[in-house]
């Protein structure tokens, strides 16, 4: 008896979902990507309006002045679902386990320079409270988004602030105990020089248009305190005792690095899908970045002293670099 093996290719009769093959085509595969966010906002058969806002649906595009013919085009360059998101930070979250023992078991958290950890301590710790409240507008956004083009990433977005928060914590565990930990609350709450930055963090709570908020929280905020904490200061302690608090900070800085490609995405697709949509968010970004500047002015002389300025100075040209790309400009 003879046996002969043959390889036979089978044609599937369809690539992917049918309500995937008529944004993309029958004719091509969908990446895992597509499949789990186009179109997955539920947007008909709604029961009744919210109880609390009457004024909406329970998915609603009219909750922001931000309009789009499709608000899928907003989709994030990096393909994040929750099974890419999950292992990307994962490999992160292993790269700065791995630094925080690193700097524990080489002792350099014991031998690091008394006057830099006091100036680490001083200005890293109480960016916690930041990162905390960057956590509740990411849930907020996506609570009162459209599209899960764009819900999906700012719920990953206000996830990963909360582990920045943890790592802030951690940090001055690591450079300190925990009376620095609380001494840093203390600071957040009474010191003069964190006011203006407490008080436009809780101001971005009341924020309505979740549009606004995103640019508010991801390009103004982000954009300059990442650029202050995680490049100037960051550099400014390298220069003085070495690179142990760029250890301790490695996560926010590829964080940083890594968010910035979805925001400006989405940024320049919003502006360029009408002229009413790119004044608006020229007029939110002129008006949230003064507020950002202002509020970093005293905690940049705190950590830099005479250099303040001019670091300032850098992480404006940055992030109007970063603008400029998505087509869009702003002044201080």
């Amino acid at each position: 008896m003879q046996i002969d093996l043959r390889t036979v290719s089978i044609e599937p009769l369809r690539q992917t979902f049918d309500h995937i093959a008529a944004r993309i085509g029958n004719d091509k595969a969908a990446s895992r990507y597509l499949e789990a966010t186009m179109d997955v906002q539920p947007d008909v058969n709604f029961h009744y309006r919210p109880t609390w806002d009457p004024a909406h649906e329970i998915f609603d595009a009219s909750r922001t002045a931000i309009t789009m013919k499709d608000w899928y085009a907003l989709k994030d360059p990096r393909q994040f679902y929750y099974g890419t998101y999950t292992a990307s930070r994962a490999r992160m979250q292993e790269t700065a386990e791995a630094d925080f023992e690193f700097v524990e078991s080489r002792g350099l958290d014991a031998s690091y320079d008394d006057a830099a950890r006091r100036t680490a301590l001083d200005f890293y710790v109480p960016l916690r409270h930041v990162a905390w409240g960057a956590n509740m507008n990411g849930a907020s956004m996506c609570a009162y988004g459209y599209g899960t083009a764009i819900t999906q990433p700012c719920l990953y977005q206000g996830m990963d602030q909360l582990g920045i928060a943890q790592y802030l914590t951690r940090l001055g565990l690591t450079l300190g105990d925990q009376a620095e930990v609380q001494f840093a609350k203390k600071a957040w709450l009474e010191q003069p020089q964190w006011q203006e930055l407490r008080r436009l963090v809780e101001d971005t709570w009341v924020v309505k248009d979740w549009f606004e908020l995103f640019v508010a929280q991801n390009v103004a905020i982000d954009g300059l305190l990442s650029g202050l904490a995680y490049t100037e200061v960051d550099q400014a302690l390298n220069q003085r005792a070495g690179s142990t608090v760029s250890l301790l900070t490695r996560f926010q800085t590829e964080w940083f690095a890594d968010s910035s490609k979805w925001v400006d995405a989405c940024l320049k697709v919003a502006a360029a899908e009408n002229p009413q949509n790119k004044a608006l968010l020229q007029q939110w970004l002129a008006h949230w970045r003064g507020r950002v500047m202002t509020a970093l002015q005293p905690i940049a002389q705190q950590a830099l002293g005479a250099d303040a300025d001019a670091a300032l100075a850098r992480v404006s040209a940055r992030l109007d670099a970063r603008l400029a790309k998505a087509g869009l400009v702003s002044s201080n």
